[in-house]
This record gives structure tokens, sequence and C-alpha cells, in this order.
């Protein structure tokens, strides 16, 4: 695919700042990427890396800016024909049933002619190795081909800048790497700048030349070959947040722990969809300990988040059964946890989703932490108490009157996290608690749980992060196809 001329990029003291709020998304950004540049974005979570591709892709509406943020001059909410993102979440933009439907809806919705618009999507899909026609299913699709899809729809569009928003951050290992090598044969077969945030950086140095860390509240405080930016200041990039290649998280020191026990038994677990033609998890048997922490791991698609629903009990099984024991097992309740009330769940079990959105109930981040602690019986003065411990701890407390979908990716993660450890659950149980964090948060959040389980909370938790896995499982459950595998 030849494309347009890639496009240069520069900011003159450019900040932004959303509506309704107080404090600057960034500001005082001053850089130059030049044409063709493939750029690595890092800095803390809320330094305003997403908002700062959001500019770039002429996306940011209603609230203020200073200084200027041009593309080869421009103002891009000029020049959107010139740019293309990939979000996190490929769902979050694929729109249509057909593979090749959805790379067409682009240049569709551009009123290309018809005859031109099937080579045009032909050629995408063969520059990112999608392996399927342009017929293939996209409910099909695993993880890491969507996101494939995602990105021909955004070359399709022949842009000549390229904005990757944690392009993996969704993916598991192997979908990950489908990814990548996609962006390696783009880099072969074309010159566009790419400019991309990424966690994952050990894999992800090999596909850019060049490293900008943004600072949080701030401008740029690093500049220039990843490989001197981590040799020369990597502690410091690492206190303040950032992550670093090669630097895994530290398990905690071994503490004593009071004696475990089993509080939650699943048997013969399974689930299957309304509609659908095969469960989402099939015969599962496990067992939640006291003081114990269990990582549920697999491949996108596995079952690992309808497991933990169903273990939260916020889905009821099709087969099988969940059953508090132990000190969840209260006297006279019925041991069945998918048939307990909105009040027991909310006193016992605690549930992050893998959407932080799908759990935010009111429009004020210290709100969302006091509404649980209330319910299960609190005074207001208690629960606000609880609430602004959690937010000192997990670095949200400046954030405390903010909407909570106001907030960055990884600030709404975190608040997920802290309004389920708001009401001191016996048992927690959490799907991807990492993503989207800096490396400072995930430290604190791994010191967090560690901390509840040596207490004695249980603790169950699904992720592809193995690092964290390392760090803080006592055990691992692998799933595949919804079954142990």
């Amino acid at each position: 695919m030849p494309g347009t001329a890639p496009v240069a990029i520069e900011a003159r003291g450019w900040g932004w700042r959303h509506a309704g709020r107080r404090a600057w998304a960034l500001r005082g950004v001053d850089l130059r990427i030049e044409p063709g540049e493939r750029v690595l974005l890092l800095g803390p979570s809320g330094a305003g890396k997403s908002t700062l591709l959001a500019g770039l892709a002429g996306l940011l509406v209603g609230g203020e800016s200073e200084g200027q943020l041009l593309l080869d001059g421009q103002d891009p909410r000029n020049a959107r024909e010139r740019s293309a993102v990939v979000f996190q979440d490929p769902g979050s933009q694929l729109v249509m049933s057909r593979a090749g439907d959805d790379v067409a809806f682009g240049l569709e919705n551009r009123c290309m002619a018809p005859e031109a618009i099937w080579p045009r999507v032909d050629a995408a899909l063969a520059s990112v190795g999608f392996p399927y026609g342009r017929s293939q299913p996209v409910e099909a699709l695993s993880g890491g081909e969507q996101q494939r899809l995602a990105l021909a729809g955004a070359l399709a569009l022949e842009p000549g800048l390229l904005l990757l928003d944690e392009p993996t951050a969704n993916l598991d290992p192997a979908g990950a790497a489908l990814v990548r090598e996609a962006l390696r044969l783009i880099s072969a077969q074309r010159s566009i700048t790419t400019l991309v945030v990424e966690h994952r950086l050990d894999e992800t140095l090999p596909l850019v030349d060049r490293a900008i860390v943004l600072q949080a509240g701030g401008g740029v405080i690093a500049d220039g070959r990843p490989v001197d930016i981590f040799a020369q200041r990597g502690d410091e990039l690492a206190a303040a947040g950032v992550w670093i290649p090669n630097r895994p998280l530290a398990r905690p020191p071994a503490r004593p722990r009071p004696g475990t026990e089993a509080v939650m038994l699943a048997t013969g677990l399974g689930y299957r969809y309304p509609g659908a033609a095969m469960s989402a998890v099939t015969e599962v048997d496990l067992e939640l300990r006291s003081s114990d922490a269990l990582a549920v791991t697999g491949a996108n698609g596995s079952g690992k988040s309808t497991l933990a629903l169903l273990l939260g009990g916020l889905l009821r099984p099709s087969a099988g059964a969940v059953a508090a024991a132990g000190p969840l097992h209260r006297n006279g309740a019925d041991p069945l946890i998918g048939r307990w009330p909105a009040r027991g769940l909310a006193g016992s079990i605690g549930s992050v989703f893998q959407d932080p959105e799908h759990q935010f109930l009111t429009g004020r981040v210290v709100n969302e932490l006091t509404l649980g602690p209330i319910r299960t019986g609190l005074s207001p003065e208690v629960a606000l108490r609880v609430a602004e411990e959690l937010m000192a701890r997990l670095h949200l407390s400046q954030l405390a009157d903010a909407n909570p979908f106001t907030l960055s990716g990884g600030e709404k993660r975190r608040l997920s996290v802290a309004t389920a450890l708001a009401s001191q659950p016996a048992v927690l149980i959490l799907d991807e608690p990492t993503f989207g964090q800096d490396r400072r948060t995930a430290v604190e959040l791994l010191e967090l749980l560690a901390g509840l389980r040596d207490r004695g909370t249980a603790i169950c938790f699904a992720t592809h992060d193995a690092g964290f896995v390392a760090a803080l499982a006592d055990r691992t459950l692998q799933l595949a196809h919804g079954r142990t595998a």
C-alpha cells in the first residue's frame, strides 16, 4: 500500500484541560516528530498520553487548550483524514459483522467509489497479515485477530500518521505477538509516522526508534533513543511510574499468615450465554481459600471473565454450583452464592470487572468509594475515612471530586479496585487488575493485595500479566476453551 506522505508533528507549549476538571491533563508539551519516525510515548498513569493521541487524531472537544498542536502545520481537527487511531479494545471500533465490510466501512464513509474500495480493503488486510478472507465473521476472530482487523481498517484510510493507544493491552501473549508482527509488516512496506503508547516494552522496543516520556501534569522530561533513556535515567523513571524493560515486579517479602481454609467451592461449573452455540465455561472445579491468591490464566476467549462473574455471584451457573464455605458461609444463609441478594454480595465478595465503567454508579470518585460501605452498614463518617485511605494508597486523592467516567484508563482501573476493597470483603475477585497501570501503581496494588491476602482475604485474579502472577499468586488455574487446561 503506497499510502499518503508521512506527517510531521509539532507541539509548542501545548496543553489540554478536560471540561469540568480543575487540573490540566497535560501542559507545556514541546516536541517535534519528523515524518516517518516511529515513536514510543511513555509516562506514568495520568500523564496525558491518551489525551495527546486524541488531540493528534482531532478528537478532543469541549475542553480548554493552550499553545499549539500541529500536523504538517495544521490544526489536527482540520486534518483528520491524515491520521488514524487504534485503541486498546478492538471491539470498540469494529462495527460490521464481516471482516471485509469492517475494513470498507471507513472508505464508504469517505464516499470512495465502490470499484476502488475492495482493492484497498484487500491490500490493507494483506498488509497486516490477516489470515482470512473478506467474509470471515468478526465474532469468530480471536482478540489478536480482531486487533489486526482494526489495524487494517485504520491503514485502509492510507493515513500519514498512525496512533496506537496500548494496542496489545487487552490481548493474551499470542494475540499481542500477532499485532506486533503486523506492525513489523507495516514498517517494512511503507513509510508512516507512528506514535505508540505501550507497557509491554521488552517486545515493543524493536518496533520504534525513539522514545518520548511525559511527566504527569507537565511536559516532556525525556526524549531520545530508548536504549539511552533507559540506561541513563532508568531508576528515576521507574520511581516516577514508567515501565522499564527487564525490570519485573518483585514478590513482596513473606509474612506470617493466619491458617488457610476453604471459603468458596465451585463444582462442575458451567455457563452458556443466551443464544450462544457453546458454553463459555464448562465443568470447572476450583477452591478459593483464605490467605491465598489464585491466578486464573488463559488465552483471550478461554472463559476467564465469565468465571470471575460466576465466582462473584454476578451470573447464575447454567451447570454446577458455586457454594460458600467456612467463614464465608453465614449460619442460616443459602450456601449457593448465585442466589445471594446484592447486599449480601457487597458485604462478602468484592468484584473488579474487566471494564471499570461497568461498575461505576455515581458522579464523584469519593461517592463511588463510600457507596458500598454505607450500604453494608458503616456510618457515612467511617465510610469517608475508608475512602480517603484507599484514595491515598492508590493515588486518587486529587481526583476525589472528579466524575469517574472522565478519568484516564489507569485511574478508572484503580478506582474500580478501590470500590471492591472499600467494603472489606472476605473474598476478592479481580479481572485484569493491572490493566492500564503504570509501574508505581502496579507495585502499590501488588503490595495492597499481598497485604490483604496475608491478613486472611481470599483472592482470585484473572490476568494475562505473567509478571503479576509471578509476584502474587500462590496457585494458578489455566483455562482453555472454557475448561481447566
